[in-house]
């Protein structure tokens, strides 16, 4: 399946990045801890999942289905009691699927101070139609000069992730052909 778009999904109306952005907030409790006190990087993991999810399909008009979850990065531990901000948004679209950047901050619920960013992610999305099939979505307007950048970098992600997909495939067949299947 490629992602190029065909003349008559085109025609879609584009989308500002506003237009779908969103935030996610939750507070922490004790039931999301690991062994170490703090929060399980799991279910902060659920959170940008559901806030890219979110994204995904107010951009595309429907559903959409998680494709793949790119360079989740955790830079500091959540806490119990901490307001957690999943900040998402649509860098980049294709004819089927867009790529959806999260960022992840935390804040003391009882205090004034700033919050701190804790993590972020990219993340892919597949548009589908009611048979599970993929459907266009709109082209992704960037508004701003972030906007800009995150729609380069997108681009520079994919084509990252389609040749890391080309030379495992490559490979894999290549060990075929050998005769060393795996055991």
């Amino acid at each position: 399946m490629t992602d190029q778009a065909a003349p008559a999904e085109a025609a879609l109306p584009g989308k500002p990045t506003s237009a779908s952005r969103t935030t996610l907030s939750h507070i922490m409790t004790a039931n999301e801890t690991n062994l170490l006190g703090t929060v399980h990087g799991g279910v902060i993991m659920k959170l940008v999942d559901d806030a890219a999810g979110a994204v995904a399909g107010r951009h595309s008009g429907g559903p959409a289905v998680t494709a793949s979850m790119d360079e989740m990065v955790f830079l500091e531990p959540v806490r119990v009691g901490d307001l957690v901000h999943v900040k998402a948004q649509v860098n980049w679209t294709g004819r089927s699927s867009m790529e959806v950047g999260v960022r992840v901050l935390a804040e003391r619920w009882n205090e004034s101070t700033p919050a701190t960013q804790v993590g972020s992610a990219y993340l892919v999305f597949a548009a589908v139609g009611e048979t599970g099939t993929p459907r266009p979505v709109p082209p992704v307007l960037p508004e701003t000069g972030r906007d800009r950048r995150r729609y380069q970098e997108a681009q520079i992600r994919r084509t990252h992730r389609l040749a890391r997909r080309r030379a495992i495939r490559e490979l894999r067949e290549r060990r075929v052909a050998e005769g060393l299947l795996d055991d």
